[in-house]
């Protein structure tokens, strides 16, 4: 992996394809039917950029998905509580079944990219890149139902609505995406992440956690609310969530390794309706993050901890409430490896990197990785002339993708599926 040494498989999880090259040329003509593949990839990526859908109901993005699988040699289904697409190509011999997934939905955001093809919908913007995640998984789909006869298995292609508030892949996972039809699992499972941290055109991984868990928190400070004038007389609780806000900061960084790494962002606190009225409570609420499932349990731990002492020592009291959103995701070493020989086979090893450390950004995608070995990349997407890291990335409001890199993702999508299914 370019000038760092690549993750490679330990017996632990998948144990695909040890045999090496599958041929440059092979990947060599991957890649070229991928770019030429490109202007119907942008046109399609923009048309769902144009018309960005929330959460588990996405039909206008349903039916472009399903127009431009037809024709192709798939078992297209679609979801009974969601507006999900599962699609299977079936090669030529039988062999392990392979899922890719892309997730299709929008965020709660008013574009301001300028672009010609920005939203057309009010206060909704494509600002994830899951619009390219669509195409891109659309271009894949063509290019290996072109090459069934050398598959030796399945595909599967997993179009996930909802990954934004993290409740598409469950329910998908509940309807079966994950079954074959000969009463099976699927094997391994793969999906890109765009982003514009990285150079256009370059996959970065790392194997084990890549991704945190993510879990949110809702404090509600309880006291008694009075006249403003005369907070004697009350039990005032905003003080005292001021206060918890606070200690939780404390906490996190006084009792969690500093090798273990966590995150706690409190975005909200709330109380009160007048300038003169004491409340009788007040709410806060964020999120936290977490590498492990240690470390996980000690800030939810830490975190009851603090709001009930704190509340206590001023004589209120606090209700916790700590909903779970979505495991880590860890991505299976010897399934990394496939991934990065293959990628580096289609793009050279300058262009396939080792990600440093795991980033706190949540995915998931982590559902489908805590049932069948696999894994999640990155592929870079910086604008040219501009620096990674420097521009808008994704959840801004201005984030803008380079295109070119959309055939890039599509033909990383077949490597990895033409490296897993022959031998």
């Amino acid at each position: 992996m370019g000038d760092d040494s690549g993750p490679t498989g330990d017996g632990s999880g998948y144990e695909g394809d040890r045999s090496g090259s599958r041929g440059d040329s092979g990947y060599r003509a991957l890649l070229q039917d991928a770019r030429r593949l490109l202007p119907r990839i942008t046109a399609v990526r923009r048309e769902i950029h144009r018309a960005p859908e929330l959460g588990t109901t996405l039909p206008r993005t349903q039916q472009t998905v399903l127009r431009e699988l037809s024709g192709l040699p798939l078992t297209v289904a679609t979801g009974d509580r969601l507006t999900s697409v599962t699609a299977t190509l079936t090669g030529a011999r039988p062999g392990r079944t392979l899922l890719l997934r892309a997730d299709m939905d929008a965020l709660p955001q008013t574009e301001e990219t300028g672009l010609d093809f920005a939203s057309r919908t009010p206060g909704v913007m494509h600002a994830c890149g899951h619009d390219t995640h669509t195409a891109m998984l659309l271009g894949a789909a063509r290019l290996l139902a072109a090459r069934r006869e050398r598959l030796a298995g399945r595909v599967v292609f997993m179009f996930q609505p909802a990954e934004e508030i993290c409740g598409g892949a469950q329910p998908m996972i509940e309807e079966g995406v994950l079954e074959t039809p000969d009463g099976g699992t699927v094997d391994a499972a793969f999906a890109l992440h765009i982003t514009t941290r990285h150079p256009s055109g370059t996959v970065h991984l790392r194997p084990g956690p890549q991704s945190a868990a993510a879990d949110m928190l809702v404090v509600t400070v309880h006291g008694r609310g009075g006249h403003a004038a005369a907070p004697q007389r009350g039990l005032d609780p905003v003080p005292v969530a001021c206060e918890i806000v606070q200690a939780l900061q404390t906490m996190v960084t006084r009792t969690v390794d500093v090798f273990e790494p966590a995150v706690l962002t409190v975005t909200r606190v709330t109380a009160g309706a007048a300038t003169n009225i004491i409340p009788d409570t007040a709410e806060i609420a964020g999120t936290f993050r977490t590498l492990s499932d240690a470390t996980r349990k000690k800030v939810r731990d830490g975190i009851v901890r603090v709001a009930d002492g704190v509340a206590a020592a001023h004589g209120l009291t606090a209700d916790v409430e700590l909903p779970d959103v979505t495991p880590v995701v860890a991505n299976d070493p010897g399934f990394t490896d496939l991934v990065t020989r293959a990628a580096t086979e289609l793009l050279g090893p300058a262009r396939v990197r080792l990600l440093p450390h795991p980033i706190m950004a949540a995915e998931d995608f982590a559902f489908v990785l805590e049932r069948v070995p696999g894994a999640m990349a990155f592929l870079g997407a910086c604008p040219p002339g501009q620096t990674p890291g420097q521009v808008p990335d994704n959840h801004s409001s201005r984030v803008v993708h380079d295109e070119p890199a959309l055939a890039v993702g599509a033909a990383v999508h077949g490597a990895v599926a033409l490296s897993c299914l022959t031998a």
